[in-house]
């Protein structure tokens, strides 16, 4: 029973009907008729233009996104527990050639205007100290909390009046959108986000993810460098068909409610265990290592975090018994 990552789970069978379809001769790179529908397709869901490319990893969708955003000689002001910090090998540092990460604090892995303020009034300004040009959320958060629109909204004020740009790593974007029930457009743009992350692969999706340009002007700049970086995929339409599957009827947004709602079952269970409030689909709680090594006897796989901490991720497809079968262990603990 597997509540080891997300990262993990099936891949939606509309997904795999779509794939089957798109295998068709049809014009190579993005210039198929499904890539070229993206545009439009996000657009609508975010009510404003926006330009949405397609990538095959979140990673590659946040370093391109900061690499736009921000010159090799500045910073971009991100949480110390961030993905972006701890989860991807410095590809921000890489692919913006070489700006420096600024690190920040707060609970949960949650930035606040007050903690981001701080940390940048603390950089001399001097030519001997990096300054910062942009600034990066999670929604949701490596430890599952989520950012509502005020969140968002307030950083967002804060980067506008400090003159930085704003990015959101939204590989669970899903998951922040059910718990919030904010609509896309009031949790990104309308709050100042100018790029987004889309996560589709751990919601269902196979190899797709979509940077979401809501600045336009930043759109062809990112399709040099997604070329240039190795992720211009010469049958981009089968990338683009994941995606369209899982926006149609609204399956990203059902499938993120199943998750979600698996991970508050988990927490009732996990009561006074719990390190985190559970907003998304993470569950993360203190066990001793006699406790974790009895619930893997029992068959649940799961990730050892910290010392005595352990993580549940609950994926869009895990079966009802087995969230059920760890709420049951998990209150006997």
């Amino acid at each position: 029973m597997r509540f080891f990552s997300d990262n993990a789970a099936s891949v939606h069978p509309a997904v795999l009907e779509a794939l089957t379809r798109a295998n068709r001769v049809d014009t190579a790179y993005d210039g198929d008729a499904l890539s070229r529908s993206l545009d439009g397709a996000f657009s609508d869901l975010f009510e404003t233009e926006v330009a949405a490319i397609w990538v095959s990893s979140g990673t590659a969708a946040n370093a391109l996104a900061l690499a736009a955003l921000c010159p090799p000689y500045r910073g971009i002001v991100c949480h110390r527990d961030s993905h972006i910090e701890n989860d991807e090998a410095g590809a921000p540092e890489f692919y913006t050639g070489g700006a420096k990460l600024i690190l920040a604090d707060g609970a949960g892995a949650k930035l606040s205007p007050t903690s981001i303020a701080e940390r940048i009034d603390a950089i001399a300004i001097d030519v001997h100290r990096v300054q910062p040009a942009a600034i990066s959320i999670t929604n949701a958060t490596e430890y599952g909390r989520v950012y509502g629109p005020a969140d968002v909204a307030a950083i967002g004020d804060l980067a506008k009046a400090r003159g930085l740009r704003f990015h959101m790593d939204g590989a669970r974007f899903a998951n922040a959108v059910v718990y919030s029930g904010a609509s896309p457009a009031d949790l990104t743009w309308r709050a100042g986000v100018e790029a987004l992350s889309f996560g589709f692969i751990k919601n269902g999706g196979m190899s797709a993810e979509v940077l979401v340009c809501f600045d336009t002007s930043i759109a062809d700049e990112i399709r040099i460098r997604r070329k240039r970086a190795g992720h211009l995929a010469s049958k981009g339409r089968y990338l683009a068909a994941q995606v369209l599957a899982l926006l149609a009827e609204d399956r990203w947004l059902a499938n993120a409610r199943a998750a979600n709602e698996g991970a508050a079952t988990l927490a009732a269970a996990a009561g006074a265990r719990l390190l985190h409030p559970v907003e998304a689909n993470e569950v993360f709680l203190r066990a001793a290592p006699d406790e974790a090594a009895g619930l893997r006897a029992r068959g649940f796989e799961f990730y050892d975090w910290a010392d005595g901490e352990i993580r549940f991720v609950v994926s869009w497809d895990q079966p009802p018994p087995e969230v059920e079968a760890l709420a049951a262990a998990l209150a006997r603990l």
